[in-house]
């Protein structure tokens, strides 16, 4: 029965998030379609070259491609393209629109084969050997590969398009020519929109190409073009346009790179997930209500006092419950932050469901994450300041300090050190100096700023009021049950809130380490609530079993506890990288488990924060319930 209540919560909660557009919310409201008229030019600009391989990204002019004429331009990019790697600049491919081109040279003089160095070649073919895709933009629309599976017949489409390839003898060959294929949506007469950009890439030799004064002609039979290591090349590119009418209308143009993984696993493992974690949540509710207010109403029966505290020992503690804890200004430093992190993460998800954050507005999620994180200071230091009053803290401008610097610090820091690393391999995904400059502005002159602000309101503030007095001895604790340690309990209690996302986290990773685009943020607004559900759930039990044991050190464990799903977390990031990865060298192993591990640690901060209040309250009001004598 509780089941099946549960489930039609499940589907009446997916109702109501297909209303916020679960799937297809991909544009800012008020962003306005780009309208051309037939031969009108459209820009053809390059992101950058990726690998699933090494995970680095590189500027696309790290290879020797053809460059335009006059100087280079680069997109303004904003912080969240920066911090991703993104280096978008021009290329010499000319494309207007509605005009096909059946063949074109890639370079200011066609004609003329591009002259590749012995250094360059070897850069050319390690590029090759690691994997890397190309990535270029057509109005703001990334390409994509068709790719068609021999045994089935079905069609996929892969980002951006591979360098080259090798055969089975270890002979290199470079992808020269690009068969572009647009898609334009008429929705006027007069007027003609881009919906779909793919590539077919291939490889031709430099003898299979003919010129003429203003095209080229390819053989029918063509070989491939091969790089020799060590020794000079020469590298003919061309390039060929082939436009296509589609009824796909301009607000569905993404739906060829959203359809790149089979969202009906998708929807089934969210729909299964949220099930079973609602029954459980379900059961464990029920369980412990009721087991509290049998305790509460056995307390408050005057004649069964002696008999009740000889069964159960939360009430025992009740002098002690609310002492202190050891250490609590680093534990008011690590909620505040936590507090931190659940406001930007609400506030970011909850405009991505809505579409104000989707992948077609390259770099803004990041962006937005990075900006709220510093505005949530306020609201870190204001919880944070009352709760060190309400902990009797002493300092606290040291801990408004502690509570603004130490996970910025840790996480600038770590960065910072990475980035030696990417800066020696020359990858775009080194963080510029200036914006290492525009990062620390936003952390001393926005966000610790904010946090001591609002710390100074907290902490003037009335202290939270318990409702029993905490006596000047403190009582012994006795042994305790194996299962109450922190380390089994924290094993114990990670599974359910890990349960509940471990399916989202595997895309969320395929769509970080694979260069997927995440777009399912209305399944993951469902999962956040779930998480935080299911951590408050866990730590309320895992407070009572102690208490019960006579353990009133719940403070921090209760904490520490409830972010148990962090390790699970850390664990799967390594699962995920024998099982699905296919990373080679030593910095990219580096970068990807030091990331994981900062990942990881944000995400007990806030599932510990969470679970924290949860006790909190629970305590509060269990002990509110009862005659105290």
């Amino acid at each position: 029965m509780l089941c099946g209540q549960m489930y039609g919560r499940t589907l009446l909660l997916l109702c109501l998030c297909s209303i916020f557009q679960v799937e297809n919310g991909f544009y800012v409201p008020g962003v306005a379609p780009v309208e051309f008229s037939h031969g009108d030019a459209i820009e053809v600009k390059a992101i950058k070259l990726t690998s699933i391989k090494t995970l680095l990204p590189y500027e696309y002019y790290t290879l020797p491609f053809c460059k335009p004429e006059g100087e280079l331009h680069f997109k303004s990019e904003n912080l969240g393209e920066v911090m991703r790697g993104d280096r978008i600049v021009n290329t010499p491919y000319k494309v207007n629109m509605k005009v096909d081109v059946p063949c074109a040279g890639g370079c200011v003089k066609p004609s003329e084969p591009v002259k590749v160095s012995a250094e360059d070649a070897d850069t050319l073919i390690r590029r090759i050997k690691e994997h890397y895709h190309v990535h270029l933009l057509i109005d703001n629309l990334p390409c994509a590969t068709k790719v068609e599976m021999l045994d089935n017949n079905e069609v996929f489409y892969d980002h951006g398009y591979k360098l080259g390839w090798m055969d089975e003898s270890g002979k290199t060959f470079v992808n020269n020519h690009l068969d572009i294929v647009l898609k334009y949506h008429q929705p006027t007469p007069a007027t003609y929109r881009v919906v779909g950009f793919e590539v077919a890439p291939r490889s031709i030799e430099n003898s299979n190409v003919k010129f003429t004064e203003t095209a080229c002609s390819i053989d029918k039979e063509v070989k491939p073009q091969e790089i020799v290591a060590g020794g000079d090349n020469q590298i003919v590119w061309t390039y060929s346009v082939r436009w296509e009418e589609s009824e796909i209308p301009w607000a569905s143009r993404w739906d060829t790179y959203l359809s790149m993984k089979d969202v009906q696993i998708h929807w089934f493992s969210i729909v299964n997930s949220v099930v079973v974690v609602l029954c459980l949540s379900g059961f464990l509710s029920v369980i412990i209500v009721r087991t509290v207010r049998r305790d509460i109403a056995n307390y408050n029966r005057e004649e069964e006092m002696e008999e009740t505290l000889e069964e159960t020992g939360w009430k025992l503690v009740h002098g002690d419950v609310f002492r202190p804890p050891p250490n609590s200004m680093l534990l008011v430093n690590l909620i505040g932050t936590g507090i931190q992190l659940i406001g930007m993460v609400a506030v970011t998800v909850f405009f991505a469901m809505l579409g104000m954050l989707s992948p077609s507005s390259r770099g803004s999620l990041m962006s937005a994450g990075l900006f709220l994180y510093c505005f949530m200071g306020l609201v870190a230091g204001y919880y944070s300041g009352r709760l060190y009053k309400t902990l009797r803290g002493a300092n606290p401008k040291r801990a408004a300090i502690q509570t603004g610097m130490l996970f910025p610090a840790v996480i600038l820091g770590s960065g910072f050190l990475l980035n030696f690393f990417l800066i020696g391999k020359h990858s775009s995904g080194a963080v510029p100096f200036t914006t290492i400059l525009a990062l620390l502005f936003m952390w001393f002159g926005i966000d610790l700023p904010l946090v001591f602000i609002g710390f100074h309101f907290g902490y003037r503030k009335q202290v939270y009021e318990h409702p029993v007095r905490t006596n000047q001895i403190p009582r012994q604790v006795p042994e305790q049950p194996w299962y109450l340690y922190t380390i089994p309990s924290m094993l114990l209690a990670g599974i359910l809130p890990f349960g509940a996302m471990f399916i989202e986290l595997f895309f969320i990773f395929s769509a970080i380490w694979e260069n997927q685009f995440y777009y399912l943020f209305g399944f993951l607004f469902i999962v956040c609530v779930i998480l935080g559900i299911s951590c408050a759930q866990i730590s309320i039990v895992v407070t009572y079993f102690q208490l019960c044991s006579e353990n009133y050190h719940w403070w921090w464990k209760s904490f520490v506890i409830s972010g148990g799903s962090a390790v699970y977390v850390m664990a799967y990031s390594a699962f995920y990288y024998y099982t699905k990865l296919e990373i080679v060298g030593f910095i990219p192993t580096l970068l990807y488990f030091s990331y994981s591990f900062l990942m990881s640690l944000a995400f007990w901060l806030l599932t510990g924060t969470i679970g924290f209040y949860a006790a909190y309250i629970f305590v509060c009001r269990i002990y509110g319930a009862v005659k105290i004598d």
